[in-house]
């Protein structure tokens, strides 16, 4: 019996498509390649192609099924530091899947003067990293903390402890005019340079347009800012240390201003504080903080 073409094109189509599923295809004895001609091998080669492109797709697929099924059931080690932030003199460490903040082992040994630290004690410390470290083993009563006094000591400024001209009580009485006319310079230069952080720009925009909110915006931008870890609504004495440090060497009165600010020796400077050594209204402060801090915390 002789094949008409027709069927012996949908036979050699059937037994390429299927010749990855099985060996046991039968091909009929009197089936004859020879009555295929070069358009029907071409048209046989294009079956063969799409044959084996669906194969590879559900080769694909498959392999991206397996994939996705153990990316979703495969545990990821992730580091229990990665979220802690730990305060100066601090690092975290993990122990398992648990983290904590822990003293500086050890600070590095510092050979470059211009690393030299003078703490409130007057005393010159080899570094920054020093001071901090010796707070945190006083804060954890640890038996190498040199004294109880040390548990609030912070740096006042960079560079080896000099003698410092004393404040004059008329520079003295005049120092909180120039410190509320310095924070406003500050944030308006950061603002001009794009520096200026976003929740702080309403800020510095109302301060340029109304006189009377001037010296109040420039205040709560500073003392929030400060506000560091945590956000506890108070200013630490080293959290001071960001406008402190670097005016000590031009302005010998910041350091007694500041001490003059928290007047209960707390070493804590509330808002109340900070606006009554400004010599500000503490009412002009306070609804703008408010938002400013509850924005912070919330990020």
């Amino acid at each position: 019996m002789k094949w008409p073409k027709i069927q012996l094109l949908i036979l050699a189509a059937a037994c390429v498509c299927l010749a990855t599923a099985t060996d046991d295809i039968e091909i009929p004895e009197d089936f004859d390649l020879d009555d295929i001609d070069e358009t029907d091998f071409e048209l046989l080669r294009l079956i063969e192609e799409k044959s084996l492109n669906n194969d590879l797709a559900h080769e694909n697929e498959h392999a991206m099924e397996i994939a996705a099924d153990h990316a979703k059931h495969k545990l990821v080690a992730v580091d229990p530091c990665i979220k802690i932030h730990c305060g100066a003199g601090r690092v975290c460490k993990a122990e398992g899947s648990e983290a904590s903040c822990v003293c500086i082992p050890e600070c590095p040994e510092e050979s470059d003067p211009r690393r030299k630290v003078c703490t409130n004690k007057n005393e010159t410390w080899s570094s920054d990293c020093e001071v901090y470290r010796q707070r945190c083993l006083c804060d954890l009563n640890d038996p190498t903390c040199r004294g109880a006094e040390f548990r609030h000591i912070h740096i006042d400024y960079y560079g080896e402890c000099k003698e410092m001209p004393e404040c004059q009580e008329d520079e003295m009485n005049d120092f909180p005019r120039r410190m509320r006319e310095w924070l406003f310079n500050v944030m308006r230069d950061l603002s001009e340079r794009d520096e200026l952080a976003q929740k702080f720009v309403s800020l510095e925009i109302e301060a340029e347009t109304n006189m009377t909110r001037r010296w109040a915006n420039a205040a709560v931008w500073k003392w929030c800012d400060l506000d560091g870890h945590p956000h506890d609504r108070t200013v630490s004495r080293h959290e001071l240390f960001p406008i402190r440090a670097p005016l000590v060497a031009l302005e010998h009165c910041i350091s007694p201003f500041l001490e003059s600010c928290d007047p209960d020796n707390d070493h804590r400077i509330t808002l109340k504080e900070w606006g009554q050594c400004l010599e500000l209204d503490e009412a002009d402060m306070l609804e703008n903080c408010d938002k400013l801090v509850k924005e912070k915390v919330q990020q």
